[in-house]
């Protein structure tokens, strides 16, 4: 019986066109500002972004955690060099330096995507490109969540998804001096915020050179107060406590402290 590969399906796919566009765009922006000969494709699955960077001319290594998945992928696209490994794995970065590293739908799969970040840095010669699921805060944080039992999802089916303003301060604290967003992301529900649900979707864009391409905006690393433990207030408390502030120093100007006092 042949196995069904949730890769195949129709909406996978459609998301797998929808991004290699977004990224085919990229590389034609900064073709000759930075020559990319060498990459690899981290979580690649069967292998469909592997055989795209490879239809552009790359020397591509594909990796994937899952050895049915390396193995499949080494079945339809022999001319690419498949291998099963953790992108947590700290040997990981005995594979060498790549100009690009691709990572397409992996780091929200991971217990320790800070560890495979680190990882990411080590491996990469110039530039890396994360796309990501972000949980929905302004803040860098993650939340754990429990996963399906699919060939897509995490090897242990529980994981760490980061809110994007997570996954940039990720990528700085890792090494990388340019933390890149896309000016224009895809016009799809999962990409942008709407009246009813936020933003699922990101791409970024971190390298270890300036980047002078058009479609990237320069991402500055998010800040968080030490203190998680602080009630916020509240709107109308911070209007009462600004409007209580006002009178007391209009009381302090007009009644200064010993007015009316008897004289001696």
């Amino acid at each position: 019986m042949t196995k069904t590969w949730s890769f195949d399906s129709d909406l996978t796919q459609r998301y797998t066109r929808i991004r290699q566009k977004v990224i085919s765009d990229f590389l034609d922006g900064i073709n000759g500002q930075i020559p990319l000969q060498s990459a690899i494709d981290i979580g690649c699955g069967v292998g469909y972004f592997s055989k795209f960077l490879w239809d552009r001319g790359l020397n591509i290594i594909a990796v994937d955690g899952r050895d049915e998945n390396a193995k499949e992928g080494q079945r339809r696209y022999p001319e690419i060099r498949f291998l099963t490994r953790d992108a947590e794995d700290p040997t990981l970065a005995a594979l060498g330096v790549f100009d690009l590293v691709l990572c397409v739908g992996l780091i929200y799969h991971l217990e320790n995507p800070f560890r495979a970040i680190r990882n990411f840095y080590t491996l990469t010669g110039k530039v890396l490109v994360v796309e990501s699921v972000c949980a929905p805060s302004v803040q860098p944080s993650l939340e754990l969540v429990d996963e399906p039992p699919l060939d897509n999802q995490g090897l242990n089916y529980v994981a760490f998804y980061p809110t994007e303003s997570c996954l940039i301060k990720m990528l700085y604290r890792a090494g990388f001096p340019f933390v890149y967003g896309f000016k224009r992301l895809p016009d799809e529900i999962e990409f942008k915020e709407t009246r009813l649900r936020k933003k699922e979707r990101t791409m970024l864009v971190a390298s270890k050179d300036q980047l002078n391409w058009q479609g990237l905006v320069l991402l500055k690393e998010p800040k968080r107060h030490w203190d998680l433990w602080a009630i916020p207030e509240s709107p109308l408390r911070l209007l009462v406590s600004r409007i209580w502030a006002f009178l007391r120093r209009c009381r302090a100007h007009f009644f200064p402290r010993g007015h009316g006092a008897a004289k001696t």
